[in-house]
């Protein structure tokens, strides 16, 4: 199956400024329809709970994918009973069907979570930094009761969710959700999802210096990027992810990790005079990734499949053509 998100690049020698521009147009216009893209997560979507100053939790808590702090290093992670694996890379909790990781821990670990806190602060901005709001000051940021279509949604204050709220759309809809304040869901309350809607397509990005709450027995969906802390009350349960840019809370709470959305782009383009090309391709790590060739966006070429486990990935291709002018494209394979 071909992902949505398949985009071609070009290059070409004389014409190498038509065809870059002509891509430019056709980006340009797919982004103006008014759909919105999926937050890319970047190596952040490979931890359920990813948090800079801690996570502690009152057990017992059931947490499906990994948790992982950085720069605070292991001390920072109470509640969880924590057995060090032998490689000495993580740890591993009887509350955690996943792995523990900490900077502290043995090698790759530290520095594959740097990337991973960097890419979590770089998609926080991402969503902040959308412009265009489909929806501004809703409910003057009271949305229960409401049934909410897909799109980017902006609020000058927090939010709260007093009774259930509903967002109803496609399996590949999107809603980015813009709070300046904090975000709050009273307890046995539920975000419900409808018509095929995806947790993985769900993001709320929260700029309150207070951060996040999530009632008692509260249902929650989605990823949330926090600027503060998320907390959630005793039996809250999420289907999502929590990233947190200081502490996350737990109390006997419920937590799954939604499969991460797909996201895909070209980069930087470069091309040197022996004919190789370096493409560089923004994509979601650990999904298998095609990266194809043509010379006229009829008949095209695979060059290679591969499954990069970071983000970007540079791609070379070093087959010299004699042709004045090549396309790209990339997908996700199947």
């Amino acid at each position: 199956m071909h992902n949505t998100f398949t985009k071609a690049a070009s290059h070409s020698k004389p014409v190498r400024l038509i065809a870059w521009l002509a891509f430019i147009v056709l980006l340009t216009h797919n982004l103006g329809m008014g759909a919105q893209a999926p937050v890319n997560l970047g190596n952040a979507g490979n931890y359920v709970i990813l948090a800079k100053s801690g996570i502690s939790t009152v057990p017992p808590s059931a947490v499906t994918g990994n948790l992982g702090v950085s720069p605070i290093n292991s001390t920072a992670i109470t509640g969880f009973s924590l057995i060090l694996d032998s490689s000495g890379q993580f740890s591993t909790s009887a509350q955690v069907t996943g792995k523990v990781y900490a900077p502290d821990y043995a090698s790759p670990t530290p520095v594959n979570l740097t990337s991973a806190v960097n890419d979590m602060q770089t998609a926080y901005t991402a969503a902040a930094g959308r412009t265009l709001p489909d929806y501004t000051e809703l409910g003057s940021g009271n949305i229960g009761g409401m049934t909410l279509a897909a799109g980017l949604y902006k609020w000058s204050t927090g939010v709260t969710i007093p009774t259930d709220v509903t967002l109803s759309g496609g399996s590949n809809d999107v809603w980015v959700f813009q709070i300046a304040g904090d975000l709050s869901i009273a307890g046995a309350t539920s975000v419900i999802l409808s018509g095929g809607a995806q947790a993985q397509n769900i993001f709320w990005q929260v700029a309150g210096g207070v951060g996040v709450d999530l009632g008692t027995t509260s249902q929650f969906e989605g990823t949330i990027m926090a600027a503060a802390g998320i907390n959630m009350e005793n039996g809250a349960s999420i289907n999502g992810r929590l990233l947190a840019q200081t502490a996350v809370t737990l109390d006997a709470n419920s937590i799954t990790a939604s499969p991460v959305a797909a996201s895909l782009s070209f980069g930087s383009i470069s091309y040197a005079t022996n004919g190789t090309v370096s493409l560089t391709i923004t994509n979601t790590p650990g999904l298998a990734l095609t990266i194809q060739t043509s010379t006229n966006l009829t008949s095209w070429t695979t060059l290679t499949t591969l499954t990069p486990t970071s983000s970007p990935y540079v791609f070379v291709d070093t087959t010299e053509s004699a042709y004045s002018m090549l396309f790209y494209r990339a997908f996700y394979y199947p």
